[in-house]
């Protein structure tokens, strides 16, 4: 059995507030300007299909699964600058590693109690989660798709296993629709908001620099998803995070397994660890992967600290039984995992679950794509 520190419903959001987490959601139509440059396949010539088929809402069949274009690459196409230097051994930053399916069951206190006491089986099918964070580079190529007019297809995204793609939510209900048209709004990658908190401890850059590999934050809830459609794959469900984490059925206590994460950033960023020994967070994030001991069964990397992930469920009670199972039926905030450069080790624990509001845009809120695996395809 394991078990979890924070959080639940309100209870976590409360303490995120507290940690000076959270910022505001904020709304679309900022002034701002992008220069494409060299990110703009369109400017010369270029077209890329995306995996998937479900990428542009400006053309192709998202419901079919007909080829469709887009005017700027995915983050995953060749040629990308700032996206093979990753990790310790500078690969692709686009490794979307195999995870092989199977059972395991969910444990977790409320906010920091005694453990629940009752385990929560679940299974999950194969899929492929992406081993790095999104980084900055990886986002500067949306970031450039959006300011050419990009926004995905209605009914794109949808998980490729929840109830054969239809997403079943609790109690038999919460069908997944996909992507709807008002959800636009809410995908404005600007160099504004993409400096939330005021810009202290947001990665991005309004030109390409030194912090390409870092994992990008201040991305709503909204941008996660519409990148992942862009990019040829999901948000991964909060089973699925929670599994790959845990390593399936050996259900460790942290992705790399019992080991105390200590202080050197070796398993994981955070409590102010990272720059080592500054006892303070005065470099907030870190290149994605670079606490190199921190991998996860299935090699995947900062499944714990760094930045927290955004879930593709609503927060609420688990689904039962959870087959492949998500919670989609609408309520008042989004599922977060794994953590970030602030939080205590506690925050670290597989099973350990947190909240905000999907607008939300915040220094300590990051994400990563799961894909189908590549037996499917």
């Amino acid at each position: 059995m394991r078990w979890s520190a924070p959080a639940s419903g309100v209870v976590g959001l409360a303490a995120s507030i507290a940690s000076g987490c959270t910022s505001p959601g904020w709304s679309a139509g900022a002034d701002w300007s992008f220069d494409a440059g060299s990110e703009d396949a369109a400017s010369s010539g270029a077209h890329w299909t995306v995996e998937g088929g479900v990428a542009d809402s400006r053309s192709g069949d998202a419901e079919s699964g007909a080829p469709v274009t887009t005017a700027a690459p995915p983050s995953c196409s060749p040629g990308g600058d700032g996206l093979t230097n990753c990790g310790a051994s500078r690969e692709s930053c686009c490794a979307s590693l195999e995870v092989a399916g199977g059972t395991f069951e969910r444990t977790y206190t409320i906010s920091g109690g005694a453990p629940s006491g009752a385990a929560d089986p679940a299974g999950v099918s194969s899929f492929r989660l992406d081993k790095y964070l999104v980084t900055v580079g990886r986002f500067r190529r949306f970031v450039g798709a959006v300011a050419g007019g990009y926004a995905p297809a209605a009914g794109s995204g949808k998980h490729t296993h929840l109830n054969g793609g239809k997403g079943l939510g609790a109690a038999g209900g919460g069908y997944e629709q996909g992507w709807a048209s008002p959800d636009d709004a809410q995908v404005a990658p600007t160099d504004l908001h993409l400096a939330c908190h005021g810009g202290t401890d947001s990665t991005w850059t309004s030109t390409p620099g030194s912090r390409e590999t870092f994992p990008i934050n201040c991305v709503s809830w909204y941008e996660a998803v519409a990148f992942c459609v862009w990019d040829g794959g999901f948000l991964p469900s909060e089973s699925e995070w929670e599994y790959a984490a845990a390593g399936g059925s050996q259900e460790r206590e942290y992705p790399w397994g019992a080991t105390d994460p200590g202080a050197a950033n070796e398993y994981a960023i955070y409590d102010c660890n990272y720059p080592a020994g500054s006892g303070r967070c005065t470099g907030g994030a870190a290149p994605v992967g670079t606490a190199t001991l921190g991998a996860a069964l299935w090699g995947q990397l900062d499944l714990a600290g760094n930045v927290n992930e955004w879930n593709a469920d609503w927060f609420a009670a688990y689904v039962h039984p959870c087959v492949d199972c998500a919670y989609l039926t609408p309520a008042t905030y989004r599922v977060l995992r794994g953590g970030y450069f602030y939080n205590d080790p506690s925050y670290l624990l597989s099973a350990s679950r947190s909240d905000d509001l999907p607008t939300v845009r915040s220094i300590c809120i990051g994400f990563r794509c799961a894909r189908t695996p590549q037996s499917a395809q």
